[in-house]
């Protein structure tokens, strides 16, 4: 046994999904080739800019907007805030945190670009290289918002994706842009995107994904998000957007909800441990083990563990518990569960698959 089991059990699932990340390349060219259709992925005939100078207007004030000299924290609140159009409310939940401190964050942020220096219409390879993993954050919370909204009555906002994919694609494709990172974070985006038109009724009401219709899922985005998950692996740096596009890709192959490699997946979720740890990934860490070991196993993830007070007040937070507490048959705790996260939801749709996956009266 070795020394430290966790760490080894780490290393052996990320040389594993590298290796077969990196087998993809070969076999996507080949499906690529033999498609009636062109792929418009890294590799197609679209003009690629190679100039050092961002040529798009959002996207280049992203880069001036994530100045090094903001606070990160900061440097998003205002990113989102002004030139993505979010609220407050909406930022503060996209980030998991109250309403007062992100008026902080950008408070602190528009006073530390008072004391900058004026832009001067250009920025340098060093700070467009070193501001770059904050403008893909920006670009993975814009996709995210759009992909499960907290609008009232949007739950998906596909304008927001389509814009995270164009803003993304642009940056991939520019010089600045072409690293592993993200190539991953446009994956993942493709991969997640393919599966709008299968996500809500013909109603507008939301779908699970062992509900959707997978003949409806977009095959050419698939393909494309894979492609961009193959070019992802051939450098040396494994983020978090390789893991959850890894994630996204086990949905989009899988031929049924239950032929899903739920240890593929919880093997991602461990990797996420490692390197991108979070509240969030520990809930969706115990959902996925709770698919392949059963419940109960999925509930001993959360036994003790103390999330942070924005996500257990949330209502993913609370359905999750409940849903869990359903299947291993306690009747009090599932009630407990479901009544906080109908009471928490944030729009008709969201109570309407809430209602439909845990039930509407008291479970005796």
């Amino acid at each position: 046994m070795p020394d430290n089991p966790s760490a080894w059990l780490y290393r052996v699932a990320y040389n594993k999904l590298m290796g077969e990340l990196r087998q993809q390349t070969t076999r996507l060219r080949i499906l690529k080739q033999n498609a009636k259709e062109e792929i418009s992925g890294p590799d197609n005939d679209q003009e690629i800019f190679l100039e050092r100078e961002v040529r798009d207007d959002l996207l280049l004030m992203l880069f001036v907007s994530c100045n090094e000299m903001i606070p990160l924290e900061s440097q998003l609140v205002l990113a989102l805030k002004t030139l993505c159009g979010f609220s407050i409310r909406e930022i503060a939940l996209r980030l998991f945190t109250s309403e007062a401190n992100i008026y902080k964050r950008l408070g602190r942020a528009r006073s530390c670009l008072r004391k900058l220096p004026p832009y001067t219409g250009e920025l340098t390879a060093a700070q467009y290289s070193s501001r770059l993993p904050s403008v893909n954050k920006v670009l993975y919370l814009l996709f995210t918002e759009g992909y499960l909204s907290s609008h009232a009555f949007q739950p998906i906002r596909k304008e927001l994706c389509d814009e995270a994919i164009r803003l993304t694609t642009l940056l991939a494709e520019h010089s600045i842009g072409q690293n592993s990172e993200t190539f991953a974070l446009l994956a993942l985006m493709h991969l997640q995107s393919a599966r709008m038109p299968a996500r809500q009724d013909e109603s507008g009401g939301l779908l699970l994904l062992e509900e959707q219709n997978r003949n409806l899922w977009d095959q050419r985005g698939i393909l494309i998000g894979l492609e961009w998950l193959a070019k992802s692996a051939n450098g040396d740096k494994f983020t978090k957007y390789h893991a959850e596009a890894g994630i996204a890709a086990e949905h989009c192959l899988a031929p049924s909800f239950r032929e899903i490699r739920w240890e593929r997946i919880v093997e991602y979720y461990l990797i996420l441990e490692k390197i991108a740890p979070s509240a969030l990934q520990k809930l969706n860490y115990a959902v996925a083990v709770a698919e392949l070991e059963g419940p109960a196993e999925g509930l001993a993830i959360l036994d003790g563990f103390e999330p942070p007070s924005r996500l257990s007040s949330s209502y993913i937070w609370s359905a999750v518990l409940a849903d869990l507490h359903r299947r291993c048959g306690n009747i009090e705790m599932t009630n407990f569960y479901r009544d906080a996260a109908f009471e928490a939801a944030l729009s008709p749709p969201v109570k309407e698959l809430l209602r439909r996956r845990l039930g509407s009266g008291d479970i005796s």
